[in-house]
């Protein structure tokens, strides 16, 4: 077990703390709950980078990394809407964009292909992580025409979810098409 690998298990084990924090409602409870989403949030790029430097990608890190995160972000999400911060359909969409893209490319790799992640994929987990934290410290008093700030960034983080959602189905466009026509000529 490398220390990447380490840090993506570090990440998944932050999430049930993250819950515990944020349903016990303690004082500063928000503050603290930003604290343990962000420290989580930088193990991501920090697995990553030691495991590119240090060549240590593994097939073990490449099934945890992307699972770490949607647990990650889905869990914040759910616990924001419990908490009645957040929408029910704006969790279920970008829950659902996380989903359908990991079926995209499970499927891309069961044909040999690999789809990577974009900097448009990138853009959005900064969003969206920006986006959680602000709606985690909701009392943040800064508001732009009175629209708070968390509303503010996640409808910049639901923007770039659908974006590079639909840019990993063009982007895969081919292989769907591949796959509809080995169909047909099946039957």
């Amino acid at each position: 077990m490398n220390l990447p690998n380490q840090l993506t298990l570090v990440r998944i084990l932050m999430v049930p703390v993250l819950l515990v924090v944020v349903t016990l409602q303690l004082p500063r409870g928000d503050y603290i709950a930003a604290g343990v989403f962000v420290l989580a949030a930088c193990t991501d790029g920090l697995d990553g980078y030691i495991a590119r430097k240090n060549k240590q990608e593994t097939s073990l890190g490449k099934l945890l990394d992307p699972l770490a995160d949607k647990l990650l972000i889905s869990a914040a999400l759910i616990a924001l809407v419990e908490l009645d911060r957040l929408s029910g359909w704006v969790a279920v969409l970008i829950i659902g964009r996380e989903f359908a893209v990991t079926g995209l490319r499970s499927m891309a790799a069961a044909e040999g292909v690999i789809l990577a992640a974009s900097n448009l994929g990138k853009l959005k987990t900064i969003t969206q992580i920006v986006a959680v934290v602000a709606m985690l410290l909701r009392d943040i008093s800064f508001t732009l025409v009175d629209i708070p700030l968390g509303n503010i960034a996640m409808g910049v983080a639901v923007f770039f979810t659908l974006w590079s959602g639909m840019d990993y189905f063009q982007q895969a466009g081919f292989l769907l098409d591949s796959r509809e026509r080995k169909k047909q000529g099946k039957k």
